[in-house]
């Protein structure tokens, strides 16, 4: 477990938008339909906004387009924990065709299609760090993981991320329900709650009131990826999903979209003057494809 500093090379991103914008636009058909579109529905996460839904669904709707069959993307709302949602959608269980998680070796073992390509271009373990306000004074002086280790840290009990930061030897407390997390940090049940880059900034304003911080200096680094999964019946769709984004990242259709929703994010949080505490990942299977580094936000 390494701790240093890292530069990102940022100066040719554009200043564009603030992390992923509210999905307004309409869905427009694939480029080449051929019949009646075939409908792969999707959650919308518990009750909460996710902030990654306009990337990822844009990602679904230019990488599909590719292909010759007609696809309909439709939104569902869902309650469940992941895990659940997981186990449901393999065994058909509910409505669900696809979705887009954290990969790891269980979930990938559970009989839905992964398309192996990381859609968030390794971000998601990109991790600030959400605190009470009165303690920032500890965060400003800490300069290791053994300093860390005394304390605990949230997630949800079904979340990969608990299992990668026990592994590294951190305390992990966890909750059933992902607005229960935010309760423990505030009582001091948990110490911090470790966040996606990309998840942080909305879950600070809807959190406004209760004093709550990004811990200055400090963010978590480990090797993960977030996939597309599909229910097992869509083999065919997962094929052209995955060459679809082959094609998208070739054209660089694909790295002009990221751009325009997490260029400007990534400048924001200062990634070049944090500390970088890396852990590793042993939860990551070995089909993770870690040496395509055009799949990879690459570091300096």
């Amino acid at each position: 477990m390494l701790i240093r500093r890292r530069r990102w090379l940022l100066s040719g991103l554009p200043a564009a938008l603030a992390g992923a914008s509210s999905w307004a636009a309409p869905l427009r058909p694939p480029r080449a339909p051929g019949g009646e579109p075939q409908p792969l529905r999707y959650p919308r996460h518990n009750k909460m906004p996710d902030p990654q839904q306009a990337y990822m669904v844009e990602l679904l709707q230019l990488a599909l387009g590719r292909g010759s069959k007609p696809y309909r993307l439709q939104a569902l709302p869902m309650t469940m924990a992941q895990g659940r949602t997981m186990v449901e959608m393999a065994h058909g269980g509910n409505e669900l065709d696809l979705m887009w998680t954290m990969t790891n070796r269980e979930r990938e073992a559970m009989g839905l299609i992964p398309v192996r390509i990381p859609v968030d271009r390794g971000l998601l373990g990109w991790r600030l760090v959400l605190i009470r306000q009165a303690d920032v004074p500890f965060w400003r002086k800490l300069r290791s993981l053994a300093e860390l280790a005394p304390l605990v840290a949230g997630q949800g009990h079904d979340w990969p991320d608990a299992e990668v930061l026990r592994a590294n030897g951190l305390n992990v407390g966890t909750s059933s329900s992902y607005e229960g997390l935010f309760r423990m940090l505030a009582r001091g049940r948990i110490d911090y709650f470790p966040r996606s880059i990309m998840e942080v900034d909305a879950e600070l304003a809807m959190h406004a009131d209760e004093g709550f911080v990004i811990a200055p200096h400090v963010m978590l680094y480990y090797p993960t990826a977030s996939y597309y999964f599909l229910a097992p019946r869509h083999a065919e769709a997962a094929e052209q999903l995955r060459q679809g984004l082959e094609e998208c990242l070739a054209d660089g259709s694909w790295d002009k979209l990221f751009q325009r929703h997490y260029s400007a994010l990534l400048a924001r949080h200062q990634i070049a003057q944090r500390l970088v505490l890396r852990l590793s990942n042993p939860l990551l299977p070995e089909a993770t494809p870690l040496q395509r580094k055009a799949y990879w936000l690459q570091p300096d």
